[in-house]
């Protein structure tokens, strides 16, 4: 064998082996990133779930205030009618709305 071929030959084994190593690292961390978003993945969906939660829990809440609101505005002495009318009043209007969107 020539020395320039055993020459070519020990450059392509030294890229093939080159070649070989870049591959295993782009394959490692192609691996890393891969865990990374699955981690980040699970914890996106603990996050959307306790929201929903959250907003569920907000919603109750509300509604509760607005129960006693609305109880206290009927067990208020006479001086506060007109604070209770206004609040009936707006109880009324909310549900004109809920009825006119459930018409659409």
């Amino acid at each position: 064998m020539c020395v320039i071929c055993v020459k070519m030959e020990n450059n392509y084994l030294t890229a093939l082996a080159s070649l070989k190593s870049k591959i295993e690292i782009i394959i490692s961390r192609y691996e890393n990133l891969l865990s990374e978003h699955r981690a980040l993945l699970s914890k996106y969906e603990d996050c959307q779930e306790k929201l929903l939660q959250t907003t569920n829990h907000i919603k109750e809440l509300e509604e509760k205030i607005n129960n006693m609101q609305l109880t206290e505005a009927f067990t208020s002495s006479a001086t506060d009618v007109k604070e209770a009318r206004a609040k009936i009043n707006k109880l009324i209007r909310e549900i004109d709305k809920c009825i006119e969107l459930l018409n659409e």
